[in-house]
């Protein structure tokens, strides 16, 4: 098999070229040249923004072949998506689109499947103000330009929350680097709140079999929920750091009250009700249905520990994406309690 990967050389985009490598097949890594890709892929530079030093998509097009998969990560606006779906339409025999299940209208409740209601996708050539577009109207932007050039050899894979080594948000990360120092930790309650997520290399496996397979359409590629609870998923961060941590569970009426913020001061967490609905009680079934498979969360956490201890324990983080954990003057105020 013959994979062009946009991007390819953080996190989840990595996790699939990496995957693609380990199967035997023959890799292209289109990116902006940031950072250097796993050995043995064919490297093509270029900037989809059209900015900076790049060519834009010149080094595409005057690529000669094409590709039996794309895979495509962007985040961005629409107009990279559009334009790179449109000049390798004709070259390639499948587009799969990282998506994310953001993408539902708001409120999202608890169990909603790939045919709920969906935000207004932003048009291509949208900057938003201040050149931002948001990020849900983004991704169905992307997934309309995806559909757009590819039609029923598109796959939308709407991911929700992604753990595991290579993570350049810094949610995992933190709750290991925190846990690490030992000591009292704050724990967001209660240690049963359930969890929905994919670890990157999961998703990485099903997009190559899912691609392979022609599967096209949208897919919630997430776990099923309560795959782990936070209290899983903290215990197993003090067993792999073996740091001795104790942990404070804290109910969440007393970390709302003193100014905690959830998912952001106190990542991954969200609790129970609107929010927690939408992140963490997604429909799954099709996905699983389609062979995703998700590992032990006590698997992540080790490899996430492990990556993050050969790398001198610091994460790498994304510029486009806020720092995130409890600021530790609100911690101690909250350890007082």
């Amino acid at each position: 098999m013959k994979l062009l990967m946009l991007g390819g050389t953080e996190f989840v985009g990595r996790a699939v070229t990496e995957a693609a490598l380990a199967r035997g097949w023959q890799v292209t890594v289109f990116h902006r040249g940031h950072h250097a890709p796993p050995q043995g892929v064919r490297a093509l530079t270029g900037d989809r923004t059209g900015g900076g030093r790049g060519r834009g998509l010149a080094a595409l097009a005057e690529h000669a072949g094409d590709w039996h998969l794309v895979v495509d990560t962007w985040s961005g606006v629409p107009t990279a998506v559009r334009d790179a779906a449109r000049l390798l339409a004709d070259r390639a025999g499948h587009y799969t689109y990282v998506s994310s299940r953001s993408v539902y209208a708001y409120p999202a409740p608890a169990g909603l499947d790939e045919d709920g209601p969906l935000v207004t996708g932003a048009p291509p050539d949208d900057s938003g103000e201040g050149g931002e577009v948001p990020y849900d109207r983004a991704k169905r932007g992307g997934e309309l330009a995806a559909l757009d050039a590819f039609g029923d050899r598109a796959l939308l894979a709407r991911a929700g929350l992604i753990i595991g080594p290579g993570e350049n948000i810094g949610r995992l990360p933190w709750w290991l680097t925190r846990i690490a120092r030992g000591g009292p930790v704050i724990a967001p309650g209660p240690r049963t709140t359930e969890l929905q997520y994919v670890d990157a290399r999961d998703l990485a496996r099903w997009i190559l079999d899912a691609g392979a397979a022609g599967l096209h359409g949208p897919y919630n590629t997430v776990s099923r929920p309560g795959h782990a609870t936070m209290g899983e998923l903290l215990d197993a961060c003090v067993q792999v750091t073996g740091s001795g941590a104790e942990l404070r569970w804290t109910d969440p009426e007393t970390l709302l009250a003193a100014g905690a913020e959830p998912w952001s001061g106190l990542p991954i967490w969200l609790p129970e009700g609107e929010l927690h609905d939408a992140m963490h009680r997604g429909g799954h079934a099709k996905a699983e249905a389609a062979g995703l498979r998700c590992r032990p969360v006590g698997g992540t956490v080790a490899d996430t520990w492990s990556w993050l201890c050969e790398r001198g324990g610091t994460a790498p983080q994304r510029p486009d994406r806020p720092t995130v954990g409890l600021d530790p003057r609100l911690e101690e105020r909250l350890l007082a309690l």
